[in-house]
């Protein structure tokens, strides 16, 4: 799938360029970048919810879901009983869900462009949407609190104020619009993996579509196959790792198991027969 806002690098030097072409705040006189990154290791790949992908009547399963992983999951397992916190913790533990996730640095969003050695071989991509141009397509009352908060995105509790359920959360426009907002700190990989969620006002409405004809909104770097193991063994050298995003043993093994597969291992079939 191609967009209309494809930028494809041919270095690491040019990668790292441009991820901070527009992050020199002007206001600030600080470089802080206004874009939200999510990694994908296929260039193919959509920008499809969980929930989407779970198939079936999705738009009347997720009620169910959530109210489900609420009945059944430790009564401490929220930190509070905002909808926006069950989400959050569902999301993190593997729920379908209408989340998506992103992170605010583009290098923790490059490690998940090219973590998956299966797919080391197909061009990566990574997913820039500028979180506060988003803003002009938001609810004045969402837009306001932010406005006010001088904030790009949301905390649970700025989003409790003015919507309690996710049906209020859909009606506040008619018009579809996107929302980008920081997860509670609910373990230590939600803070390392410098963690944001994104969603649409409807369970059935899918980020990049909404983005297509809104291309001030996103950028997307290509990461071609042939870059994908210089980017890998740099982000390696630099600690962008399993072992420091995902912290316990399950992150430990994985890099390991990552880091000493031989390069040979991972064989692209792009050869018709």
């Amino acid at each position: 799938m191609q967009t209309p806002k494809d930028i494809r690098v041919n270095s690491w030097a040019e990668l790292n360029e441009v991820i901070f072409n527009d992050a020199w705040n002007q206001d600030l006189g600080r470089y802080r970048t206004p874009y939200a990154f999510r990694g994908l290791s296929d260039i193919d790949h959509d920008l499809k919810t969980s929930l989407i992908r779970l198939g079936g009547p999705y738009v009347q399963l997720e009620q169910a879901l959530l109210r489900n992983f609420k009945k059944y999951a430790h009564r401490d397992t929220s930190p509070g009983d905002s909808v926006w916190n069950w989400l959050a913790v569902a999301q993190h533990h593997g729920l379908p869900t209408r989340l998506l996730d992103w992170t605010n640095s583009a290098y923790i969003a490059m490690h998940f462009a090219t973590i998956n050695l299966d797919k080391i071989v197909y061009d990566g991509a990574i997913w820039c949407v500028d979180v506060r141009k988003i803003q002009q397509y938001m609810p004045t009352k969402l837009s306001a609190i932010l406005r006010d908060q001088s904030a790009n995105f949301f905390q649970v509790d700025m989003l409790s104020r003015v919507s309690g359920t996710l049906h209020e959360f859909d009606q506040l426009s008619p018009e579809p619009f996107a929302i980008f907002f920081d997860p509670p700190a609910l373990d230590d990989r939600i803070t390392n993996q410098y963690a944001l969620f994104s969603t649409m006002s409807s369970p059935n409405a899918t980020l990049d579509q909404w983005l297509a004809d809104k291309p001030d909104l996103y950028q997307r770097i290509i990461i071609p196959a042939t870059l994908k193991w210089e980017v890998r063994d740099k982000l390696d050298l630099i600690n962008i790792t399993e072992r420091v995003l995902f912290p316990g043993l399950d992150g430990l093994c994985g890099w390991l198991k990552r880091y000493y597969s031989p390069r040979t291992q991972a064989v692209k079939h792009d050869v018709e027969p």
